[in-house]
Formats: C-alpha cells, structure tokens, sequence
C-alpha cells in the first residue's frame, strides 16, 4: 500500500500516480485489482451516486458512509477522503473535528480540502499537526461552484500568480500533495516543478506528477461529460442493452 511518503518518492523518481475516485465496494474492489496506487472517495459522488446538482449538499454523514464501503474493498490502494463542504470551512475546530471523524471512521489514510491561500494555510498546519495527512486542492474548486462557475481557473497573469502562490503556502503548510484541476497545462507544468511535492492533474495538462479522473466518467456512465475527462468505455449504453435484452427475454415467457 501506498504511504503519503512514497507518494513524495513517486516524484522524484517521476514515477506517475494513479488515481481514480469510487464510491462503493464494488468499484472500490476492481479500482484496487486493477493497481490504481490512489483512490479518492470524492464529494463528486453527491452527484454520480446520490443524485444531486452539485457536491453542496453532501454531509459528512454521507461521505463516511460511503468511504466506509470503500474501505472494504480496497487491500493495496491509499485512501483519501474528501471533506465536504461546510465541514471544514467555518473553523479549524470544525475541520480537525470532521477530518479526525473521517480517520476514525473510515480506515482511510488522509483527507482532502479544497482552497489555498490564505483561507486554508491555518487550517492545513493544524490538521497536519494533529497527524492527519491533507492532500490540497486548487484550481477549479467545485465546492465554490457559485463563485467560480465550472469554467477553466488561471487564466490571467493575477491568477496564474495567485494559484502559484497557492501551491508554495500548502506545500509550506503541510499538504503532501495537490490536486490541480481544469487549468493551463503550462501553468500546471509550472506549478509541478515549483514545488517538491506531487501534482495530481484533472483537465492540468500531462506534466503534473500523477492523473485521476472521477471513474463514473472513465466508465462513460454520466450524462455531463466534463470537456476534459476522457471516457474509456461506454459502460451506460452498454448497461442499458443489457437491461433491454433481460427485459425483452422476461417478456417472451408472455408468448409461450
């Protein structure tokens, strides 16, 4: 298994990482047989497995329970759990407090926050001072969907250095790694070789240290495919023949 460790030793041997999300046992299990080195229980299973417009409403409740299937099919893979919104933002209290729960409940081994500087910095050093390890967030945070929209962040100078600085604070302040989603490749590639821990790119460009995708869109299962997440399979039209078929051999016991 993966530490947060050897994932600072995967960057310099510029070894990549890979990562995918999953939101129960069974994806859990086949992410894990199949070698993935870092599974992500993301707030995007608020809509991929419960159905929401966005990742808001989650709560914390939801995440641990879905983290807790996870767990259990997972042998090999590091787990990250992601903190939903309002979990950790009103303060640091409030993050130990839901962070700690989510270690303690779960089995998994870090959790995830999503901002930079200088709203997270304080809340990252406590948490890591508490000895729970924070994988950082930058870029288009969709927590803050209200704000930022869904379109790609970094684009002006003010915030290409705005996000830079971002990357250097939590690297400063503790994070083992950074998410670094839907911005310039260059400005990715910039940022990677910035700071000495890993970047784990979404719609960043191929020069980060490692890759995930949300496994629902991988899978070809979502309706909205975002314009950088490529589908491998078309596991939804694939379903959907399957049920029509069992339906219509049901049906046939009508006929006879």
């Amino acid at each position: 298994m993966p530490t947060v460790r050897q994932l600072l030793q995967f960057k310099v041997n510029r070894k990549q990482i890979v990562a995918l999300t999953a939101w129960d046992f069974a994806i859990a299990q086949i992410l894990d047989a199949a070698g993935v080195d870092l599974i992500l229980v993301g707030d995007s299973l608020a809509m991929v497995a419960l159905g929401y417009e966005n990742t808001l409403p989650l709560t914390l409740d939801e995440i641990i329970h879905h983290a807790k299937a996870v767990k259990r099919g997972v042998k090999n893979a590091l787990i990250v759990v992601d903190l939903p919104f309002l979990s950790y933002q009103t303060s640091v209290e409030s993050a130990i407090q839901s962070a700690g729960r989510i270690l303690k409940e779960t089995g998994a081994q870090a959790v995830k926050l999503e901002g930079g500087y200088p709203a997270m910095i304080e809340t990252i050093t406590r948490l890591v001072e508490a000895g729970i390890p924070v994988m950082g967030h930058i870029g288009l945070t969709p927590q803050s969907v209200h704000q930022l929209g869904y379109r790609q962040q970094g684009q002006s100078e003010s915030d290409r250095d705005r996000l830079i600085l971002a990357a250097v604070a939590l690297e400063r302040a503790g994070a083992f790694s950074i998410v670094l989603e839907h911005i310039p490749a260059d400005l990715a590639k910039s940022i990677s070789e910035k700071i000495s821990i890993p970047t784990i790119g979404i719609g960043a460009g191929v020069d980060c240290d490692g890759q995930v995708l949300v496994t629902a869109d991988l899978l070809g299962l979502t309706l909205r495919q975002p314009p950088f997440a490529k589908a491998y399979v078309d596991l939804r039209t694939i379903i959907t023949q399957a049920v029509q078929d069992y339906s219509a051999d049901v049906k046939k016991v009508d006929g006879e």
